[in-house]
């Protein structure tokens, strides 16, 4: 199953849809108490993802297109969003950084959440050298703690696509890359967020992305040098994930940093992220004096 976050008329938040093709149905609407947002969802369990399913197989829902629509983040509220740097070989070795024995982890802020098809702006004064980064969002579902890579996937909720834009001089120049990563609306997510069950093997995804009208990033998930399932099982490790967590996976080879001549977003710079399967993620860039 597909799900989306919209803003309605009159609505003064989010509500949540379902996607099927290119119709949506509003989730709130199906039953009394259906959940309006993503996160309230995940907490019904499987039980509340199975209902939703079966009142939208009814004649008399209501639907209306996708296209036109006005997304808001994949996830709202997310109890924490956790990053992972260097997980691909190519990217590591791009910033010429090693790939330690244990996962770099860092968090990213609240504010940094935006949406599909949204404006992202920083000042000029800030950072000039501000970059693109692909990443696969994964989402738990259930409480997740002490688990094995073996069973850790079935931890997972569902997935989403996430642009991680960083700002390079900031990120070299500090010992901690949470701030770097965390200016108002450097971690757009979505527009979609799909169910595990409709991703067989997180680690076969094709994962790319576009800047300007140029291709920059075009690899595999399966070139992760950890696997999604080792990364859930090694945050488990020392705090319970929490349902609604994202995790977002690490960025392929081909950050504009490492290009020559180097690639950086520029005022109005349009990026364009996707996952096959899961969706495509479009940023555009606004660079203020």
């Amino acid at each position: 199953m597909r799900f989306a976050h919209v803003m309605t008329a009159g609505a003064d938040e989010p509500r949540l849809v379902l996607v099927d093709d290119d119709r949506a149905t509003l989730v709130g609407d199906l039953f009394d108490g259906a959940p309006e947002q993503l996160q309230q969802l995940i907490e019904l369990g499987d039980d509340g993802l199975a209902r939703v399913a079966e009142a939208a197989s009814a004649p008399a829902v209501s639907w209306h297109a996708v296209a036109g629509s006005s997304f808001a983040s994949a996830v709202l509220a997310p109890p924490i969003v956790l990053a992972v740097g260097l997980n691909y070989a190519a990217h590591s070795s791009e910033l010429g950084l090693k790939a330690d024995t244990a996962p770099t982890v860092f968090t990213l802020w609240p504010n940094s959440l935006t949406a599909h098809d949204t404006v992202t702006s920083w000042p000029r004064t800030l950072s000039e050298s501000v970059d693109y980064e692909a990443e696969l969002g994964v989402i738990i579902g259930t409480p997740a703690k002490d688990v094995g890579a073996d069973d850790a996937l079935d931890h997972v909720w569902g997935y989403t696509v996430v642009n991680d834009i960083t700002a390079r001089d900031i990120q070299f120049s500090e010992a901690q890359w949470s701030r770097c990563k965390s200016f108002d609306g450097f971690t757009p997510t979505g527009p979609f967020v799909v169910t595990a069950d409709e991703v067989p093997d997180p680690q076969d995804l094709h994962i790319w992305a576009v800047v300007d009208g140029q291709t920059v990033q075009d690899a595999s998930t399966g070139q992760m040098i950890r696997s999604v399932a080792t990364l859930v099982a090694h945050l488990s490790t020392a705090a319970t994930l929490l349902p609604g967590t994202l995790i977002s996976t690490g960025s392929p080879g081909g950050a504009g940093y490492s290009r020559d001549p180097q690639i950086f977003l520029r005022d109005r710079s349009v990026v364009t992220v996707g996952i096959d399967g899961i969706g495509e993620l479009r940023t555009h860039c606004r660079i203020t004096d």
